[in-house]
């Protein structure tokens, strides 16, 4: 991970690292010495979370990697079991800053081309505070943007820790997971944005 991953938003960084207990100074939106020492941080966690629990693909590999540790640890098990159960997926969305989530919010909208792909914008989705993740499923090298085997992954990789956007009511999101916080939206990014821990 680099500090380009977020798209040069230094105050997502330093909130995203804050909240993963790395960075403990001001948020102030400037990449000094210690935004920087606890990035190093952050990444020899994760160099640790992969040797732990094994490496894949290496699309998966970057967007892990730009998750919360615990979220890391849950998705590379994860991904383990709905590999072993047989199916190729691999984990092709992490965390997304404010401004890529308005970008995606924007597909769809305002005289842009269908299909409309997100319901949320910018700190209104999971996405956004390096719990969640969405998978693709492959066959032969293909993206398959439809198939049973997304309920099939749900069904061999669903942990407790875990939601699935396939359980969702009003908009179904097979590919989607994120880490069960107990927290609503709202107070999920509360915590983010000074810094405070969401898991």
């Amino acid at each position: 991970m680099s500090v380009q991953f977020f798209g040069e938003d230094i105050l997502f960084l330093q909130r995203f690292l804050q909240g993963a207990g790395f960075y403990t100074s001001k948020l102030d939106g400037i990449y000094g010495e210690k935004t920087d020492a606890a990035l190093n941080a952050f990444e020899e966690r994760t160099q640790e979370i992969s040797d732990t629990f094994g490496q894949f693909d290496a699309r998966s590999e970057r967007n892990i990697a730009s998750l919360n540790p615990k979220a890391q640890e849950v998705a590379r098990k994860f991904l383990k079991k709905v590999r072993d159960a047989g199916i190729d997926a691999r984990i092709i969305s992490g965390t997304r800053t404010y401004v890529e989530q308005d970008a995606l919010f924007r597909k769809g909208r305002f005289g842009n081309p269908p299909p409309i792909v997100t319901k949320a914008k910018g700190g209104r989705s999971n996405h956004n505070f390096g719990i969640a993740w969405d998978i693709g499923i492959f066959n032969g090298g293909a993206y398959l943007e439809e198939s049973p085997l997304y309920d099939k992954a749900a069904e061999v990789g669903l942990a407790p820790e875990l939601e699935w956007g396939g359980h969702w009511e009003s908009f179904k999101d097979k590919p989607h997971y994120q880490l069960a916080t107990g927290l609503v939206i709202a107070s999920v990014r509360d915590r983010f944005e000074v810094g405070q821990a969401i898991v």
